[in-house]
């Protein structure tokens, strides 16, 4: 035993490489290298890992594990204001996209959000493609003069991961399911939503039922009538105008039936849903969106996590 934890130190604490073990040991370096296992396997040595600063690995494993999601991307603002908690996780997003994204990926994008232009916003144009095509996968929200935005939001994602744009030129909400329907029938917008169903991957922000004073002043939120129906039937936040409630269950109004935009069904089939938002206005809703599985990759602020897993 005393010869294994000497053989343990010399490599461990003093540097030394096997070789120089054997020959001041005058033992085999087979033998140096079976003591080193057998140092570990029985716990005289051990590995650890300390994260440095700002990064914060066993907070995203806890939170990974409480909600049985694929994984999480923990970010670490200096404060819970909102404009430090946007910076933060467009910053960790955009580094998780240009990471994790491959050339053959397929995309899908939803409508414009604070949280989604963060991260587009923070990504760099990559020498190597590394998307094959960006899909919008919901139509512009609100003002008819700011829906362009989420036309915007698709394009520069598709520059930055040399994928070909797919535009869905439609409002995400009309009056009816009448109307929804004829614009559906359209070719190109029938085109584009056929190409829903062959996501690889979809990037979502997650909603809350009160919508940021961002996108209030913006704009790009649904009329406060439709906000009011689904406060009252138990709705707390969104993935795509889906709504759901405090358990992540879908919450079905009238609205469901006019949004052209892809559907839970297709949603949910989508191999890798990365939702990114954070701040405590979204807290409810971002618990929904990991409990109902609208999400598997959650790419949040520390704050935020931290409430999570309390």
């Amino acid at each position: 035993m005393s010869l294994l934890v000497k053989i343990a130190r010399m490599y461990h604490e003093q540097g030394l490489r096997q070789p120089e073990i054997a020959d001041r040991l005058h033992i085999s370096q087979s033998r140096v290298s079976r003591f080193l296992k057998e140092a570990v396997s029985i716990g005289i040595v051990r590995t650890v890992v300390v994260p440095p600063p700002g990064v914060f690995s066993e907070l995203e494993e806890a939170v990974r594990d409480r909600y049985g999601l694929t994984d999480v991307v923990v970010a670490g603002p200096s404060t819970e204001d909102d404009s430090a908690v946007l910076a933060a996780i467009g910053g960790a997003g955009a580094a998780y996209l240009e990471t994790t994204l491959i050339g053959a990926e397929r995309v899908g994008i939803s409508s414009w959000s604070a949280s989604l232009l963060a991260v587009v916003e923070a990504m760099s144009p990559r020498a190597a493609r590394s998307a094959e095509v960006v899909v919008q996968v919901l139509g512009g929200v609100g003002n008819p003069r700011v829906q362009v935005q989420a036309t915007r939001l698709t394009d520069r994602l598709a520059q930055v991961t040399g994928g070909t744009g797919l535009y869905f030129p439609a409002p995400g909400v009309v009056s009816s399911a009448t109307v929804r329907d004829a614009l559906l029938a359209d070719p190109y917008i029938s085109d584009v939503a056929a190409a829903w169903s062959t996501l690889s991957v979809v990037l979502v922000g997650i909603g809350s039922v009160q919508p940021s004073p961002l996108l209030v002043s913006s704009g790009n939120a649904l009329p406060e009538a439709d906000l009011e129906l689904l406060r009252e039937a138990g709705a707390v936040g969104d993935v795509c105008l889906r709504f759901f409630d405090a358990d992540g269950a879908l919450v079905e109004t009238d609205l469901h039936e006019r949004i052209l935009g892809i559907s839970a069904e297709a949603l949910r089939a989508t191999p890798r849903k990365i939702g990114v938002a954070g701040g405590p206005r979204k807290f409810e809703a971002i618990r929904a969106a990991a409990r109902g599985g609208w999400i598997d990759v959650l790419i949040t602020d520390s704050f935020t996590a931290r409430r999570l897993v309390a």
